[in-house]
């Protein structure tokens, strides 16, 4: 594994544990390990989960699967917290070459869970952008030698559809907004796509939410500032509401990102 590959030396440890446990797993179908997310775009920091990627030279069987469940939830069971917050992906380097419009699912395990499920959760632009730009090595070649360039357009129309989508998900849910930890969070991701649509590249959420603040109608700014300002022990506020007055406001700014999210499609057909 790279040395240190990250400022935290009890994180580090849980990566040379994942490393090991994925070696042992798919034994010589091993290709290499990664971090993505926000270790790879910058701004993490000790509340981060920690995005991962193990990338297999064929296809994972099912025995090879069996197998990462089990030594994934040898090292989730480990005294490190860190270990209770890792969330990535296991896939084939073919499937992870090029966007997959069919999003199929890999094998997925979700922060803090030691659940393997086929999850679409990193099969998108976004996440290869972000692997093979700025993909942490922990084991294996460079991610560029994996991922196909990904371009601006091609994340500009996936952040698109996600804007969309996610608006449609959320208000079948509606009381699920009303969550101390989901609210912000539903703010700086919706600022982050706002932000790929502006530069054409991916950037970590208190990063977008940073450019928010001087992008955006500034009528946003004290939301936006409260999701920034709740930061902090995220995990602590799973289980309380939202502050006060947030709630309307994240559903108004919501439709502003939808409104903006159409203009921005309007301009570049026109454009072309």
């Amino acid at each position: 594994m790279t040395d240190e590959p990250t400022g935290f030396p009890e994180l580090n440890e849980v990566l040379r544990q994942l490393v090991s446990a994925a070696r042992e797993a798919v034994s010589e179908n091993f290709c290499g390990a990664y971090l993505q997310g926000s270790f790879a775009v910058g701004d993490a920091d000790v509340y981060s989960d920690v995005d991962f990627m193990v990338v297999t030279h064929d296809e994972i069987g099912t025995e090879q699967t069996r197998a990462i469940a089990a030594r994934h939830t040898q090292v989730h069971a480990g005294p490190i917290p860190w270990a209770q917050h890792l969330e990535g992906s296991y896939v084939e380097k073919a499937a992870v070459r090029r966007v997959d419009p069919t999003h199929a699912g890999w094998i997925y395990f979700d922060n803090g869970s030691t659940r393997l499920e086929r999850s679409d959760h990193d099969n998108n632009a976004v996440t290869r952008w972000t692997l093979r730009e700025h993909g942490v090595v922990l084991a294996g070649p460079d991610p560029k030698t994996l991922v196909d360039p990904v371009s601006a357009e091609v994340l500009r129309t996936e952040v698109l559809a996600t804007i969309r989508d996610w608006a449609v998900d959320l208000r079948a849910d509606p009381d699920g907004m009303d969550n101390a930890w989901r609210q912000p969070h539903v703010v700086l991701s919706y600022c982050r796509t706002l932000h790929t649509l502006a530069v054409g590249r991916v950037t970590s959420k208190p990063d977008a939410g940073r450019w928010a603040l001087s992008h955006l109608d500034a009528r946003w700014n004290p939301l936006i500032q409260q999701a920034l300002d709740d930061r902090p022990d995220p995990w602590l506020r799973v289980h309380r509401r939202a502050h006060p007055g947030t709630v309307d406001a994240t559903w108004a700014f919501i439709d502003d990102v939808l409104l903006l999210a159409d203009a921005f499609e309007s301009e570049a057909a026109n454009a072309s």
